[in-house]
This record gives structure tokens, C-alpha cells and sequence, in this order.
């Protein structure tokens, strides 16, 4: 953010925190957070609360009143300048006589785009790129989808060891991580579209894979089980509660025995075959509308979508135990690199929940 100064990035910084308020109740939309400042005094601020509901900046300019004529406007993304659910915000900003409009970034969605366009033509003063890698982070999926493509945004999270496992020698279901870890998994299942295992976590730990914990999202994600032979056990949890969530399952063509998949259809699972990890994630995408899906592992699947390139952001919650010979390493399927023909990562986030360090970073894509 080039020439910032630090009022502009505090303020941003609130706008931030304001827009993370939004997770789990606005998706598709993207997260928005608003800050109206009058003299260096905050004089309202907003959030995109609901999907189709006002967005940030309507809410920060009610709560402002007439303190919003000549005040800074901070928002996360650009104003939209088109009429959908509800109208432009450029209009809502023009009339309220904002004098100067800071957005953290550009908005991709060619329909929405061109706000920051549409207030200079009226005198607003604009500015973008504070606080600018902070909120593609936070809206990455987002932006990720409004540049069009294939394929869903992968998050994949897995809770590791400080050694790397995955889980002690005889692979029995514990804890990793602590209940803050655990809450904030929850919270991060409630921004996807769906959250996917591989069949040997899902035979192993019998998981629900719904959010439990926190408010509850919008819509409740899908549950997605790569299980090529379908194996997923008919009274797992999952099985048994496919017809109150989805739960899909990807196959491999031919590989699975015809009752097993009859068995899982009636029971209210649904069925995909695909060939190879591309082609189910393709399939999940459209038409199945998952923009978003939060892969938890186990290791297996963790690694072939790592080899594939098939992942944006990792998520490693490391807790602060070492679990030592024998114990399930999360990469051991990956190919073997030297140290110094390894890709490094780059870092985006990094947070402390009770005793565990939570580290996100980029993979590839955006």
C-alpha cells in the first residue's frame, strides 16, 4: 500500500475486522466491512450482515446520519456501481456526500466493477490498495470465483504435530488441537460451499463434518467423501444424515460394486464418478455449485491434491505436542524434494488459538 498513512491502514484495519463478521451468512457475496471518519473520529460503521440484505457501506452511512457529509469512507472492496439485490452503493455514497472513498481492493466481478470510476467523476476523492493483501486473503474464494474458471477455491486444513504427524502410531481418533482450534475450525467450515474427507478419515473417525460450534451459517455446507470403491459405511454418520445435508460421493468409474453404490443412492447419497481429482472437483463446481470447498484430509487425499495443484490455501493448526517414530506423517504420499529444490510457501496469516499456532499459506492459484 504504497504512500499509506497510518490512519488510513487503523481505520482499514477496523473496516476489517467489521467485514470478518459477515463469515458464513453472506456467501457468495463477498465479506464487507465499512468505516465512515469525520476529523479522525469514527462516525458509523457497517458490515454486510446477510446475503441480499444492505450492504456495508448503506449500513455505515445510516448509523453516521448527516456526519457523513465530507467524511472518509474506508470499505474492503470497491463500492459496487450496478443495481442487484439492492442498489449501487456509489449512489448511496454520492448522495450522503462522502468527500473521499478508500477501498482495500478492486472488485473483479466485471458487473459490479468500475465504483471508484463512478465517484471520481463526481468530485469523490478515491484511493485503493490499503490494507490491500489483508483483504484478498479474506476474500479470496470470493475473488477467486469472480474471475470465472472451472474450479472450486480449495482450502485444504489439516492439525499436525510439531514433528508433522497427523495422528500417533496405532492411528486411534484424538485430538490434536485445543477447543479454540476446534471453534475456529467450525467458523471456517460455515464460509464453504462444502467440506470434503477422504473414505479413510471418514471410515476411521466416522465424522459429521457439520458446524456445530458458533453461529450457525447460512446454509449448512455439503459434506463431499472421495471414496473410489465406496466404501462409506452405510450407518456412518454421514449416510445416515445425507438426506438432511448433502453428502456427495465421488467414485472412481467402475471401480465400486454396482450394490454399494445402489445402497448409498437409496440412502439418499448422492453419486459422482470421476476419473481423476480434477474431474470431480470440475463436477462439484458446476453443476453442483460449489465455489468454495474446505478439504480436512486425511493425509492420502491431502497429498494428491497437493501433487495435482489442485489447492489455494493451506491451513496447518500445529499443536504443541511431538508424536514421534511411527506416527502418520500428513505428506509422507508427496514426492520427495532437497531442501533447496522445495517451493516455499508464502505466509498470509498466521494466529495464535489457546496453545496451537494456525498458519495459512498461499499454494497456488490466487
Amino acid at each position: 500500500m504504497p504512500g499509506a498513512i497510518p490512519d488510513d491502514v487503523r481505520f482499514m484495519r477496523r473496516a476489517l475486522e467489521l467485514a470478518q463478521r459477515g463469515a458464513g451468512q453472506v456467501w457468495p457475496n463477498p465479506k464487507v466491512g465499512c468505516v465512515l471518519v469525520q476529523d479522525g473520529e469514527i462516525v458509523g460503521e457497517g458490515w454486510h450482515q446477510e446475503y441480499g440484505g444492505p450492504h456495508a457501506e448503506v449500513h455505515a452511512l445510516a448509523a453516521a446520519g448527516a456526519r457523513a457529509r465530507g467524511a472518509t469512507a474506508y470499505v474492503t472492496l470497491e463500492p459496487c456501481n450496478h443495481h442487484g439485490k439492492t442498489g449501487p452503493c456509489t449512489e448511496a455514497l454520492l448522495a450522503a456526500g462522502v468527500a473521499r472513498v478508500v477501498c482495500a481492493t478492486r472488485d473483479p466481478n466485471a458487473a459490479a466493477a468500475g465504483g471508484l470510476e463512478r465517484l471520481a467523476a463526481d468530485g469523490v476523492r478515491v484511493e485503493s490498495g490499503v490494507c490491500e493483501a489483508d483483504a484478498r486473503v479474506q476474500n479470496a474464494p470470493f475473488l477467486h470465483v469472480a474471475r470465472g474458471g472451472p474450479l472450486p477455491f480449495v482450502t485444504l486444513k489439516l492439525a499436525v504435530s510439531i514433528d508433522g504427524a497427523i495422528a500417533g502410531p496405532s492411528r486411534k481418533r484424538a485430538w490434536l488441537t485445543g477447543p479454540e482450534s476446534q471453534a475456529a475450525v467450525h467458523a471456517l467450515r460455515a464460509e464453504a460451499d462444502a467440506v470434503a474427507v477422504g473414505i479413510g478419515t471418514a471410515v476411521a473417525d466416522d465424522p459429521d463434518l457439520t458446524v456445530r460450534v458458533g453461529p450457525a451459517p447460512r446454509v449448512m455446507p455439503a459434506r463431499v467423501v472421495f471414496d473410489r470403491t465406496a466404501r462409506l459405511p452405510l450407518d456412518s454418520r454421514l449416510v445416515r444424515t445425507a438426506r438432511e445435508v448433502p453428502v456427495y460421493a465421488i467414485t472412481a468409474p467402475g471401480a465400486a460394486p454396482l450394490d454399494r453404490l445402489r445402497a448409498l443412492e437409496a440412502a439418499g447419497v448422492i453419486l459422482h464418478d470421476a476419473t481423476n481429482l480434477t474431474a470431480a472437483l470440475c463436477r462439484l463446481r458446476k453443476p453442483d455449485g460449489i465455489s468454495h470447498l474446505f478439504v480436512e484430509g486425511g493425509a492420502t487425499l491431502a497429498s494428491a491434491l497437493l501433487a495435482a495443484g489442485l489447492v489455494h490455501h493451506l491451513i496447518i493448526f500445529q499443536a504443541p505436542v511431538i508424536l514421534g517414530a511411527g506416527a502418520m506423517p500428513a505428506f509422507a504420499a508427496l514426492p520427495g524434494r532437497e531442501a533447496n529444490e522445495a517451493p516455499r510457501l508464502t505466509v498470509l496469516e498466521r494466529r495464535v488459538y489457546g496453545a496451537d499456532l494456525m498458519t495459512r499459506y498461499a499454494v497456488s492459484g490466487d
